[in-house]
């Protein structure tokens, strides 16, 4: 993901993705973890150009 969401983006970002798992693959909320790893957009490709 690129740089520059809130951190109150990620936060709900974070917990729908968390709800979603405990709907779909039937787990537990403490078995989620989410990490975010932020990329600079200069640094992405998609057939050899840039996006």
């Amino acid at each position: 993901m690129y740089p520059g969401r809130t951190k109150e983006q990620k936060d709900e970002f974070a917990k729908a993705i968390t709800d979603a798992a405990v709907q779909i693959l039937k787990t537990k909320p403490e078995h989620v973890i989410v990490v975010y790893d932020e990329k600079p957009k200069e640094n992405w490709f998609q057939s050899g150009k840039p996006l």
